[in-house]
């Protein structure tokens, strides 16, 4: 019996924002397999189809699709109007629409940070409140959002990539804080490094399984739950390094 695929027995409507995502793919596959209704927004047409062809294989009992930038702010509303009408309502909204960067090319160039940023917050904020009034005028859904660990600390190596999760981050526990009481979740994941497209020119040796990682997420998002480090070995590590006394942090070569 395949336990993945029965951990969630209900029916849910789920909108899926950067669906080809390495670790939105292997999340969408579980709810397929669970026979959740799904719609995939995604930049790359052949690659959302593709995704889309194989989740209805894989037992999603409904799947559509839309083919959007999703850093285009003023085409927000009238998408996620559609995607939930498609759905006929929403239980479920997963962000995992952003990008890694370059941090080098970003220290020499604002506009190479500016595009980080925007794509990694103003973006998601621009969902993310329109998702949230939609759910608060209905007393009910769930918000789940991939931020990452690079955002409790900013560190030498990729402070820009980390900084527009930071303010992810914080903008979500700001949400959390006015939405929980309207019976709305807001959950934040916070990965660590995992092996997926993203990360393919960095060293993967040590990084965590993507399916592993999606099978994790799946199951705090059907717990409700506020916060996500995944692996859960990174809320101690981010701990330890949050609390690194600044005069020997700026010494580390991290």
């Amino acid at each position: 019996m395949n336990t993945t695929a029965s951990t969630n027995l209900t029916p849910q409507k789920i909108l899926v924002l950067g669906a080809t995502s390495g670790i939105a793919e292997a999340t969408c596959r579980i709810w397929a397999a669970q026979g959740h209704s799904l719609f995939l927004v995604a930049r790359n047409p052949e690659k959302l189809a593709a995704v889309a062809a194989d989740l209805r294989v894989r037992g999603a009992s409904y799947v559509d699709t839309a083919v959007a930038d999703l850093d285009d702010t003023d085409q927000h509303p009238a998408l996620l109007a559609h995607a939930i009408n498609s759905l006929t309502g929403m239980d479920i909204a997963y962000l995992a629409h952003g990008v890694l960067g370059d941090q080098s090319q970003a220290e020499q160039d604002f506009n190479t940070a500016a595009h980080i940023l925007h794509t990694n917050f103003m973006a998601p904020v621009s969902l993310l409140t329109w998702l949230a009034n939609f759910c608060v005028q209905r007393h009910s859904g769930t918000l789940a959002v991939l931020s990452s660990v690079a955002g409790d600390r900013g560190r030498k190596s990729n402070y820009v990539y980390g900084s527009s999760k930071a303010g992810l981050s914080a903008f979500l526990g700001g949400l959390r804080n006015r939405v929980d009481r309207e019976g709305v979740t807001v959950l934040t994941i916070k990965p660590g490094p995992v092996k997926t497209a993203m990360t393919a020119s960095m060293d993967q040796k040590k990084m965590a399984d993507v399916d592993q990682v999606a099978q994790t997420i799946v199951k705090a998002i059907a717990a409700k739950k506020d916060t996500l480090y995944v692996p859960f070995l990174w809320q101690p590590i981010m701990c330890i390094i949050r609390h690194i006394p600044e005069r020997i942090f700026k010494k580390l070569n991290l």
